[in-house]
């Protein structure tokens, strides 16, 4: 299993409510994903989004990340973003004339299983992938 988790000393810049945060983390994640060679474009494509609408999410409505891990196993990347509201992600009513409120569906359809473990300190976001590797 390949895994990347950012300790607090080297990736401060994606922790918290920095409007970089999801850009950084997007670069993090084609590292990631450049160890994995997938063999398969769109879905690399799709973990990549995945990764910029949680961690945008957290920056935009849950005070900032305070988390951010990949892990690769037999055909599937595991994204997980922690954040420092308890409140669990809901779609949001949208007109398609507006911009945003898309970014929960798209995350719930491109992943296989979405979890969201709440705590008091905040919660969890985890969506597993398909990725062919």
């Amino acid at each position: 299993m390949t895994m990347v988790q950012l300790p607090d000393e080297d990736h401060e810049p994606l922790r918290g409510g920095s409007p970089q945060a999801p850009e950084r983390a997007r670069n993090v994640t084609r590292g990631f994903l450049s160890v994995l060679t997938p063999e398969d474009d769109s879905e690399a494509n799709a973990v990549l989004l995945v990764v910029s609408e949680l961690v945008t999410n957290a920056v935009r409505h849950a005070g900032g990340v305070t988390g951010f891990e990949l892990k690769a196993g037999p055909g599937t990347v595991t994204v997980s973003v922690a954040d420092a509201s308890p409140t669990p992600p809901r779609p949001r009513r949208t007109d398609v004339r507006e911009p945003g409120g898309f970014g929960w569906y798209l995350v719930r359809d491109l992943s296989a299983d979405v979890q969201v473990r709440s705590s008091p300190n905040g919660k969890t976001v985890t969506a597993v992938l398909p990725l062919t590797h």
